[in-house]
């Protein structure tokens, strides 16, 4: 019989500082490889041959004040593009970087006004050396400009004619559909005349089950269709394309019982794609769907070899991918629970692969805790799905429990690797997370049984689930706490101010604590797009009675109610949750005298990306949570 030791506690620098490699991206003809790695003390880009080791590579770019993980190769060898804001603002600017010179400083493609920033780029079939950028250089509305990427001479290329509607342009730039919210809630989508650009409906979908907007939107190559998430008639997300003469749908991928993993538009360029496309045909290879692992169903029958090839180098499922525009390398990334980071090379005309690097080579996945799916139904009978970390080494009955609550609410926990999982379950306690209703991924009826449910269905959803490890033995009821950031945030005060006694510590980073201040301060070029989420799910803080519903909801109107210890952490320039919604929280507790820890880091907006902000989050959680549930800390075995 063996067993198993419980393994040394893991350095917090070693879970929480940036990886030593990220967000690979091979060039356009194959031959160089960037990525993101330490440099100067923050994650900068660096190019090398793709023969080359990380000696040899050279950074191009020198931030030192915070991390860069979003690049674009351009077709022009000489220029490489990245994204960047300011402290975490999310005012983000195209800069340009001389990779013949990579020593000089970087340029500015987008200056702009305070408030305004860059959605997206694209590169723009027929202008060499020009890239298609979206901003907002009108404050509210998101317009495409064409940039010359080596003089940065700007042109505008298309006016929105409304800040609620979305156009889609074709390969060429051209507009090709535009979709639009409707007064009923639905999205009417509409084929654009290539003269005129006068607008013909075709068809409306979705509603209150698409929260974040229909996504994706992706115009065909040929430019005849526009490929969307739909859930038709049914339950679950398909991947369909829509005809541009005919409104007609076809189904491109779907997968019965599952919905398309739409989880990219959180962090486009870092979380995998929701759908895989070749990059020189932009032809779809592959698409993404949520299940206990992430599912890939491939839709090009040229690329079965290729995945099948893929998949054998690593026990996880495939996460970003980027290949020449031939289609003979690929640089691809696996999601894995307790292998993170892991990065291979495919040559597919020779058959061969190695491994370029690892994120984190100093975590050794025998001392990480796997991360289990399980599924339970709700109070009301509606299926939840979650996952389950055990801690490694000790028997899995009655543990400190932490309630981690993902952010959203309108996103979705999935198998695979979390440092703040692992962190916790390293300090011995067992971490549930829940796919509370509203949160994506698992169907139609799942998210829309969110509707009006903040701090009531969506709470008692995880209140659920903390019963259920209770009554399976995992937890002990009287050492649970929770732990959530952004909507997580909500949720943890929430949990401490409806039910005051169910947990015994709680920790609110960057949370929300006043619903209708919150909406009334977040960017104003985003308010056309809250009909089917905030104002559909939530309410509309500018009617009376909405209002008096949403702060009846509202943490700072039960304040009083407080009793839990209670660690709080904000960015100071957070521009989603601002600052306020944790100064209120924190300053109502203090008047009464009730015990908050407060952390506020200068430098940070809506979560902490700068290392040392990370890891002071964490070592103050860890405190927090060792004191009040009996797990362990750094200094003990």
């Amino acid at each position: 019989m063996t067993t198993t030791t419980i393994p040394d506690p893991i350095d917090v620098e070693d879970l929480f500082a940036d990886p030593r490699f990220a967000v690979p991206g091979i060039s356009p003809d194959g031959t160089r490889l960037a990525y993101a790695a330490p440099h100067r003390g923050r994650l900068n880009i660096f190019v090398r041959g793709v023969d080359q080791d990380h000696a040899d590579a050279v950074p191009v770019t020198h931030d030192t004040r915070r991390g860069i993980t979003q690049y674009h190769w351009t077709d022009d060898p000489r220029w490489l593009l990245y994204l960047q804001d300011t402290d975490g603002n999310e005012d983000w600017h195209l800069h340009r970087v001389d990779l013949d010179h990579p020593d000089e400083p970087a340029v500015d493609l987008t200056p702009m006004n305070p408030g305004s920033r860059v959605v997206g780029v694209e590169p723009l079939t027929g202008h060499p050396g020009s890239v298609l950028v979206w901003m907002n250089r009108r404050p509210l509305f998101i317009d495409a400009f064409r940039v010359d990427i080596a003089t940065g001479d700007t042109t505008v290329h298309f006016e929105l004619p409304d800040p609620g509607h979305t156009v889609l342009l074709d390969r060429h730039g051209r507009p090709a559909f535009r979709s639009r919210p409707v007064e009923d809630g639905t999205v009417e989508i509409s084929a654009l005349d290539a003269a005129t650009g006068a607008p013909r409906p075709l068809l409306r979908v979705g509603g209150a089950e698409h929260p974040m907007g229909v996504h994706p939107q992706l115009v065909t190559p040929d430019g005849t269709g526009l490929l969307v998430g739909s859930f038709g008639d049914g339950d679950d997300l398909r991947l369909v394309r829509i005809d541009r003469e005919t409104g007609a749908e076809t189904v491109v991928a779907a997968v019965a019982g599952h919905d398309l993993d739409i989880s990219e538009g959180m962090a486009p360029g870092v979380l995998p794609p929701v759908v895989y496309t070749h990059r020189r045909t932009g032809e779809v290879l592959a698409a993404r769907f949520v299940a206990d692992r992430p599912h890939i169903e491939v839709v090009d029958p040229e690329f079965a070899p290729i995945h099948a090839a893929l998949s054998k180098l690593s026990d996880g499922v495939l996460g970003t991918l980027s290949s020449d525009e031939a289609g003979r390398r690929w640089i691809a990334t696996y999601v894995h629970d307790r292998e993170p980071g892991v990065t291979w090379l495919y040559d597919h005309t020779t058959g061969r692969a190695r491994e370029l690097f690892r994120g984190y080579p100093d975590l050794a996945p025998t001392t990480l805790a796997p991360m289990r799916p399980v599924a339970f139904p709700a109070r009301d009978g509606l299926p939840l799905h979650a996952q389950l970390t055990l801690p490694v080494g000790v028997a899995p009955t009655n543990l400190p429990l932490v309630l981690l609550v993902h952010g959203g609410p309108w996103s979705h926990d999935s198998w695979g690797y979390r440092p703040d999982v692992q962190f916790l379950a390293n300090r011995g306690y067992a971490v549930l997370q829940v796919n509370f209703r509203g949160s994506l991924g698992h169907g139609r009826r799942h998210v829309t049984a969110a509707i009006g449910e903040f701090a009531r269905a969506m709470h008692d959803d995880l209140l659920d689930a903390v019963d259920w490890a209770v009554a399976r033995g995992y937890a002990d009821p009287d050492r649970v706490g929770i732990y959530g950031g952004s909507y997580g945030g909500y949720a943890a005060l929430i949990g401490v101010t409806v039910t005051p006694d169910r947990f015994a510590a709680a920790v609110d980073y960057v949370g929300v604590s006043d619903l209708p201040h919150f909406l009334r301060t977040l960017p104003p070029f985003s308010r056309p797009f809250f009909v089917n989420n905030w104002y559909r799910y939530v309410g509309d803080p500018d009617i009376p009675e909405q209002e008096a519903d949403m702060l009846a909801r509202s943490p700072i109107t039960m304040v009083d109610r407080i009793r839990t210890p209670l660690l709080v952490a904000q960015g100071a320039n957070d521009v989603r949750v601002v600052r306020a919604q944790s100064d209120t929280i924190v300053a109502s507790l203090r008047e009464r005298g009730v015990p908050v820890e407060y952390l506020v880091a200068d430098d940070e907006g809506h979560g902490f990306a700068n290392p040392e902000n990370r890891m002071r989050l964490n070592r103050a959680v860890e405190r927090h949570f060792a004191t009040h549930l009996g797990g362990r800390d750094s200094g003990t075995t």
